[in-house]
C-alpha cells in the first residue's frame, strides 16, 4: 500500500508507491551520445571558446596547465557588476538582477561523468567551490552563494558532454532554503538539538537507508525522498556552512560523492540528475536577533537528485511528489554495487 511521508527538514509530504516497487531496470538510462573531443569548448586548447577566465587551478605558471578552471556563464541568470537597488511597483517588488553565475569546468580532459574523475580531481573541485564562496563573501549585494551541478540533458546539462558545474550568487534568500532555516529554527527552539544531526543519527542506528560512509561524512536515500534513488550527503561534524569544510572533510566528501555517483552510475546506466549544496547564507545584518542560532540549528548537506521521472500535473497542483521507489529499496540496491565500480 502506498504510504505518504513527511520531510522532517521542510514538512513536504511525499508519496511513496511502493506497490510499483520500480527496480533499477526499470530506470535504466540511455547511453548520451558520443560528442568528439575537438568540438568540446571546455577542453584544454580551446580556451578561446569561454569567456573570461575568473579562477583556476593550475600546476605551474603555464596558461595551459589548469586543473580546474572557473570562467564567467556566456548568458548568465544574474549580471556581475552594477548597483543594487530595491523599489516597490505598488504591491510588487523589484530588485535588479545583480549577482554571480560562473562555470566550474572539473577537468581539462574531455570526460562527461564526474564519476569518472578520480578522488584527487574531485577533491580539487570541492577546493574550487571553497574558494568562490569566500571570494564572495565579503560582497555585500549577495545573500547566498549556490552551488549545483546538472548532469545529463534531462537535468538541464546542455548538449556538451563535459563535466562542469555551476555558482550563483544571488541578492535574496532562496525560498527551499528559508523553508529549511524556518523549520531547522523551530525543530531546534523545542529540542535544543539540531534536526539534521537527529536525522543523521537515526539513519546510523536504524542503517535502513545509509548507501555510503566514511569517517567524516555519511550518504542516506532521505526518509521521504522526492525521486527515486535520491541521496543526500552530510558531514558527521556540525556545521551550517559548507565553505568552513577541513582538508580531512574535503578529501571524505570526494570520497563519498565518487563513491555515490559511480554506485548511480553502474546501477542506472549513468542517469542524468542534478546536485545541490545546501549552506547557510551569509549573515552581515546587524539587526537583533537575526540569524543567532544559525550556527546551532542548521547543517550544510548536499542533495543528489537523478531525473528518472518526471514532475506531472499532481506534483504542480499539490505540491506532492510521488516516489516509485522505497528509499529503503533504493539505498538496498545502491549499496549492493560493488564499491569503487
Amino acid at each position: 500500500m502506498p504510504e505518504l511521508r513527511k520531510d522532517p527538514v521542510v514538512g513536504r509530504w511525499v508519496i511513496v508507491a511502493t506497490e510499483r516497487a520500480a527496480r533499477p531496470k526499470d530506470f535504466k538510462h540511455p547511453a548520451p551520445a558520443e560528442q568528439k573531443v575537438g568540438e568540446c569548448p571546455f577542453c584544454r586548447g580551446k580556451e578561446e571558446h569561454t569567456y573570461e577566465e575568473l579562477y583556476a587551478l593550475r600546476d605551474d605558471g603555464n596558461p595551459s596547465n589548469w586543473r580546474v578552471k572557473v570562467v564567467r556563464n556566456k548568458t548568465p541568470f544574474l549580471a556581475p557588476s552594477g548597483e543594487l537597488w530595491r523599489k516597490g511597483k505598488g504591491l510588487y517588488d523589484l530588485i535588479n538582477a545583480v549577482g554571480a553565475h560562473e562555470i566550474v569546468v572539473e577537468t581539462p580532459e574531455h570526460i562527461g561523468s564526474m564519476a569518472d574523475l578520480d578522488r584527487d580531481q574531485i577533491e580539487r573541485v570541492i577546493y574550487t567551490y571553497v574558494q568562490r564562496i569566500k571570494q564572495y563573501k565579503e560582497d555585500k549585494h549577495l545573500k547566498y552563494m549556490m552551488i549545483f551541478k546538472n548532469s545529463g540533458w534531462e537535468a538541464g546539462g546542455g548538449r556538451v558532454l563535459h563535466t562542469r558545474s555551476q555558482v550563483i550568487g544571488t541578492p535574496v534568500n532562496m525560498k527551499r532554503v528559508k523553508e529549511e532555516l524556518e523549520n531547522a529554527k523551530r525543530y531546534f527552539d523545542y529540542h535544543d538539538r539540531c534536526l539534521f544531526c537527529d536525522v543523521i543519527r537515526q539513519e546510523r542506528e536504524l542503517n535502513e537507508r545509509v548507501v555510503s560512509e566514511n569517517k567524516d561524512m555519511i550518504a542516506i536515500c532521505p526518509f521521504a525522498s522526492r525521486f527515486p534513488y535520491e541521496v543526500w550527503i552530510f558531514p558527521k561534524r556540525h556545521s551550517c556552512d559548507f565553505y568552513m569544510v577541513d582538508d580531512d572533510e574535503r578529501r571524505s566528501l570526494a570520497g563519498i560523492l565518487k563513491d555515490v555517483l559511480g554506485r548511480l552510475k553502474v546501477l542506472l546506466n549513468d542517469p542524468p540528475y542534478n546536485y545541490v549544496i545546501h549552506t547557510a547564507p551569509f549573515r552581515r545584518n546587524t539587526h537583533k536577533k537575526y540569524w543567532t542560532t544559525i550556527e546551532d540549528d542548521y547543517h550544510w548537506h548536499l542533495e543528489i537528485t537523478p531525473r528518472l521521472t518526471k514532475v506531472a500535473g499532481f506534483e504542480w497542483g499539490t505540491g506532492f511528489y510521488i516516489c516509485t521507489t522505497a528509499p529503503e529499496n533504493a539505498a538496498k540496491f545502491l549499496k549492493e554495487v560493488e564499491a569503487g565500480a
